[in-house]
C-alpha cells in the first residue's frame, strides 16, 4: 500500500470520529469539495485502507458474550489446509500466524464456558492441530482503534 498523504489522513480521521457522516458533511468539515472527498474515498478503497463493516458488529449482540484467545500448536506441513478447516468454524473471528512457542492465535467467541469447550474440541479435531492453550478474555481494556496512529501520521 502506498503511504497516505495529509489529506487522506485528515479524511480518515474525520471518518473515524463520525463514521456515519455524509460525503457532503466530510467535505464541509475538511474544507474540500464533495468531488475531492468522493475521489479520495474511492482511492482509499482501492488501496484497501478500509476494513470490512463486519469488524463493527459486536458479537455480544449476536448472543456471544464470551471471548477467548486460543493459542494453537500445529504440524507445520499441514498449516495451509488447517487454516481452511479452522475458517469453517464460525465462532473463530480471526486468526494470526505467530512466531514463538505457538503457531496460531485465534480469537473466538462462545455462548458460555461449555460452548467454549465445544469450540476448542472442534479446533483440536482439525487435522494438524497438536494442542491448544486457551485464555479467557475477562474485559476489553483497549478497544480496537486507529485514531492515535492517524494523529501520529498528521504530526510527522
Amino acid at each position: 500500500m502506498q503511504p497516505l498523504d495529509g489529506t487522506d489522513t485528515r479524511l480518515l480521521s474525520a471518518m473515524a470520529k463520525d463514521p456515519r457522516g455524509t460525503v457532503v458533511a466530510l467535505a464541509q468539515k475538511l474544507g474540500l469539495s464533495r468531488n475531492t472527498v468522493q475521489a479520495r474515498m474511492a482511492q482509499l478503497e482501492k488501496k484497501h485502507a478500509f476494513l470490512s463493516f463486519e469488524r463493527r458488529i459486536n458479537p455480544v449482540a449476536l448472543g456471544y458474550p464470551l471471548t477467548a484467545f486460543i493459542s494453537v500448536h500445529v504440524q507445520q506441513q499441514k498449516l495451509a489446509t488447517l487454516a481452511k478447516d479452522l475458517a469453517d468454524i464460525p465462532e473463530i473471528l480471526e486468526g494470526f500466524g505467530l512466531t514463538g512457542s505457538a503457531d496460531l492465535l485465534l480469537r473466538v467467541v462462545a455462548l458460555d464456558a461449555e460452548d467454549l469447550f465445544r469450540i476448542n474440541g472442534k479446533i483440536l479435531a482439525c487435522d494438524g492441530v497438536e494442542r491448544t492453550d486457551t485464555a479467557l478474555a475477562m474485559r476489553e481494556m483497549i478497544p480496537y482503534r486507529v485514531q492515535p496512529l492517524l494523529g501520529r501520521r498528521s504530526e510527522g
